[in-house]
């Protein structure tokens, strides 16, 4: 609380009301990607490589070799998001005379996306990049892993952390997109980790999401329309005015 009164320029950063309100949704989209069909099946295979132990071995393993080789493999795809969310912002952050005008675009953008995540776009495909040569297995290999994954992307994965990097664009900074794409990532690597933590029963929670793929779609779906409309109309600025408003009078009552 200190730190932040004696700091303006860390409270405006931390504080700011674009960012109280696009963390959460950048934490959600992270949720729903790893939820959606392109990635949940692939968890387990994940989990395998980079502990260096295959098959039902995976249900016996020490837990501490689980969380350190999906810790290290969500670093690895951290790494790589965090530099392309800090590149649009800070290629944002040159267009920002052209707010008005960038704003609406992005929201069409966003809308776009959306409508593509709830598949109804059916004529439209979203080609999967990978680099197929993979790297050693185990926790020397994770990180290398993790890295593949997150510039190989997956078809599903694409028009959620396209909404990332749209408000990070919107955000107009490279240290504020950093930022939003680390939400992102904390919301796709969290349930890596606790999906290693407790394996067997992350396997029967996933059975049963697996049977909701398409609530996951529509969800993620309509959270990013919602969000492209706020842009196109320009509510959400209004939304980042009011929040403005209450976080300065929360920080000047600390």
């Amino acid at each position: 609380m200190d730190v932040l009164a004696a700091d303006p320029g860390v409270n405006a950063t931390v504080m700011g009301g674009a960012l109280l309100l696009a963390l959460p949704l950048c934490v959600l989209a992270g949720l729903v990607s790893f939820f959606s069909p392109c990635v949940l099946p692939l968890v387990p295979g994940y989990l395998s490589y980079v502990t260096g132990i295959t098959g039902s071995d995976l249900a016996a393993a020490r837990r501490g070799r689980m969380v350190a080789g999906a810790s290290l493999f969500v670093l690895g795809f951290t790494a790589v998001f965090v530099s392309g969310g800090a590149l649009f912002g800070f290629f944002g952050s040159t267009l920002q005379e052209y707010r008005g005008v960038l704003s609406k675009i992005l929201g069409v953008l966003m809308i776009l996306m959306g409508i593509f995540f709830m598949g109804l776009m059916p004529w439209l495909t979203m080609r999967e990049f990978r680099l197929h040569k993979r790297p050693v297995s185990g926790l020397l290999g994770a990180p290398l892993l993790g890295a593949l994954f997150g510039i190989g992307w997956t078809p599903c994965l694409g028009p959620t952390l396209s909404s990332v990097t749209i408000l990070a664009t919107n955000e107009g900074s490279a240290g504020r997109g950093a930022l939003l794409t680390v939400a992102y990532c904390f919301g796709l690597g969290v349930p890596f980790v606790l999906a290693a933590v407790a394996f067997r029963k992350a396997l029967g929670a996933f059975a049963w999401i697996k049977k909701r793929y398409v609530w996951v779609m529509r969800i993620g779906g309509v959270m990013m329309i919602a969000t492209g409309l706020m842009l196109l109309t320009g509510a959400w600025d209004s939304m980042i005015q009011a929040v403005q408003v209450w976080s300065n009078g929360f920080t000047v009552g600390i």
